[in-house]
């Protein structure tokens, strides 16, 4: 989508959009408070019900870079796609009650993710410039709002009535896509790059400051994933229960959200990067340090809040200067963002995993890794001057 580009129904869209990459991760995480329940359900093992949410980032890492391309070359048509197969997929696990539909459901969603995930920075194209990282802000929330609305609802209704759940999901896919759908057709066109060809492509995974920015947000999403994954378990040893620990993640996520979107339209127009993203990571160290110290669930909150919040809030501008850095091919960089940071919280998540006995160590780590990435913060070496 063209910077130059009239921004008439600008705004609508990328709210819509964020209504669409919600409802993606929604579909995500329908079984993971309920996954016992599922299990029941469907009369399989806990272990299939969790290949439920697994092939999502299995999926993501394959189809990363395609979905990049296709949506530098046909921004349009590739995410019409993604929105359309992410309703369809909501659906079609209400086809027929049984394991099988349900897994064909959720990858339908799973492939639709990247092209819905990696649109984010051309879809806030239509903004003007200063705007931008509230709009990948408000998309970006979209996506973690799904998450805590996951969540939520998950333990709201309960195993019992997880036909109800999935029906009352798939209302809001097919609504956030058909509000998008119609929305768009009276905002910006897209505007395909000028160039894919493999040297294009080759210079956004070569480019220095891309580079940069993918290992930054390997380490965030990495400490990020990790926390999401294993609070729970790390700190139970502390007494604070499996739904104290559910209601903190709820809690840290809903507010890192809304937290991003506010800090950006905040802070919007003003050359405060490297400023922001120092404190981001120096708010993950202290809120990881925290965690690694509390007895109980008061401290326990304020670290993941702050660890949370802290993360979350790095991301728009992160996503914010790959838009600005990648000219043409912005879809395959943000894609190159998302695939490292899918990266950093499969193999992180696998480490803090061995670590679950060892809680303060665990913390300490991923404090360790917040800080490690400090370093890589300086403006000119983003591209900032």
């Amino acid at each position: 989508m063209g910077a130059g580009q009239s921004t008439r129904g600008g705004w609508p869209l990328v709210l819509c959009y964020a209504a669409v990459a919600g409802a993606s991760q929604l579909l995500w995480l329908t079984y993971a408070p309920v996954t016992t329940a599922a299990a029941e359900h469907y009369d399989v093992s806990v272990t299939a019900i969790g290949w439920l949410a697994n092939v999502f980032p299995l999926l993501y890492v394959v189809l990363a870079v395609p979905a990049g391309l296709a949506l530098d070359r046909r921004p349009g048509v590739a995410l019409g796609w993604g929105v359309g197969l992410t309703a369809v997929g909501g659906v079609v696990r209400l086809v027929g009650d049984s394991f099988g539909w349900a897994l064909a459901g959720q990858l339908l969603v799973a492939v639709a993710q990247p092209f819905v995930l990696n649109a984010i920075t051309g879809v806030v194209a239509v903004l003007p410039e200063r705007s931008r990282p509230t709009g990948i802000a408000i998309g970006s929330g979209g996506l973690f709002l799904g998450m805590v609305v996951a969540l939520g609802a998950g333990a709201a209704v309960g195993g019992d009535h997880l036909t109800a759940l999935m029906v009352g999901e798939a209302v809001v896919a097919v609504a956030a896509a058909a509000a998008f759908l119609l929305v768009r057709r009276s905002a910006p066109a897209p505007a395909p790059v000028e160039s894919t060809e493999p040297g294009a492509l080759r210079a956004v995974w070569t480019d220095p400051v891309l580079r940069r920015v993918a290992l930054l947000a390997f380490l965030g999403f990495g400490v990020f994933i990790a926390l999401v994954t294993w609070l729970q378990a790390l700190l139970e040893p502390r007494g604070v229960s499996e739904s104290g620990a559910g209601t903190i993640i709820t809690v840290a996520v809903a507010i890192g959200a809304v937290g991003s979107m506010v800090l950006a339209a905040v802070l919007e127009d003003r050359e405060v990067e490297v400023l922001l993203l120092r404190a981001a990571l120096v708010g993950a160290v202290v809120g990881c340090l925290l965690l690694a110290v509390a007895t109980g669930a008061a401290v326990a909150t304020v670290g993941a809040v702050l660890a949370v919040l802290a993360l979350l809030t790095a991301l728009p501008w992160l996503l914010s200067l790959c838009e600005r850095r990648a000219d043409g091919s912005v879809a395959s960089a943000t894609a190159l963002l998302w695939l490292a940071g899918n990266l950093g919280g499969l193999l992180v998540a696998v480490v803090v995993g061995g670590l679950v006995d060892y809680p303060a160590v665990a913390f300490l780590l991923l404090a360790a890794m917040a800080l490690s990435a400090l370093p890589l913060v300086r403006g000119r070496a983003l591209g900032l001057s």
